[in-house]
């Protein structure tokens, strides 16, 4: 996988920093295409990580996912790890180096297709993040409650809604979303609401505002090469900035090599 940080604020469909589709953190009810393939990786600030123990520093992340049956896309995501000489489950020789993983699963399911139902109707989709994690004394790794401040780092349930419209000047998404787990370390229970826009005058530019249930973020995703790939940055907070890139290959087809755009 590719780990790229790029140091410049230019977003297609957004792709969410832990690698599924969505805003910047948030989620969305926006999908890729049918049979779309998808793998990149971020680079983290450690203000954009859930749980400071763990990740008191700057990380990255790698990620895979597959749309298909329309309405799912699943994921798979790795984020990197140090070891740290104030955690006693590290050797001497790890710390400060990244030696190991944190993995979790995603999955999202839209329920209903924007105006698939009336024509005002905005599509809608059920989501997870690492649904799964162990208890405090490390067992019971099918606990979906997620409560423990080990592992599971990532979990998070939601449902969410977006709906577009056509404006002067170009395309406007607005999205709100519920987002719910239990952790101790990073806990979720609350809305979500974002915009992005996309301008008549450069449409493979997206920018995005969002309040993501705990921080304000601003970036924006520019797509590549027919949306081959998607190049993200974000500021979260106004002040710390993650970035990174994502791929996209169409296993049934339709990709578009033949010209760079």
């Amino acid at each position: 996988m590719v780990l790229i940080l790029f140091s410049f604020v230019t977003t297609s469909k957004g792709q969410y920093t832990c690698g599924v589709t969505g805003l910047l953190h948030m989620p969305s009810a926006e999908m890729q295409k049918d049979g779309t393939f998808m793998f990149g990786g971020n680079f983290m600030n450690k203000e954009n990580l859930p749980n400071k123990r763990w990740w008191g520093y700057n990380s990255y992340n790698y990620f895979m996912g597959i749309t298909f049956f329309q309405r799912l896309e699943v994921s798979y995501i790795c984020t990197l790890v140090k070891g740290q000489k104030n955690i006693s489950y590290w050797p001497k020789q790890t710390w400060n180096k990244f030696v190991n993983q944190d993995r979790q699963f995603a999955a999202r399911f839209q329920a209903v297709k924007e105006g698939e139902f009336w024509k005002y109707m905005p599509s809608i989709v059920l989501g997870v993040n690492d649904p799964t994690t162990a208890t405090e004394t490390g067992h019971n790794y099918t606990k979906l409650s997620a409560k423990s401040s080990i592992n599971g780092f990532f979990n998070r349930w939601y449902i969410a809604a977006t709906k577009h419209f056509n404006i002067p000047y170009g395309e406007l998404g607005v999205h709100l979303a519920y987002l719910y787990n239990r952790r101790k370390d990073y806990h979720l229970n609350g809305p979500a609401i974002g915009v992005n826009f996309k301008p008549d005058i450069c449409k493979d530019l997206n920018v995005i505002l969002e309040y993501d249930a705990k921080t304000i973020n601003f970036g924006a995703i520019y797509s590549l090469w027919h949306d081959h790939i998607n190049i993200l940055a974000e500021m979260q907070e106004g002040k710390y900035f993650s970035g990174g890139i994502t791929f996209k290959v169409n296993l049934l087809g339709g990709n578009n090599w033949n010209s760079w755009k």
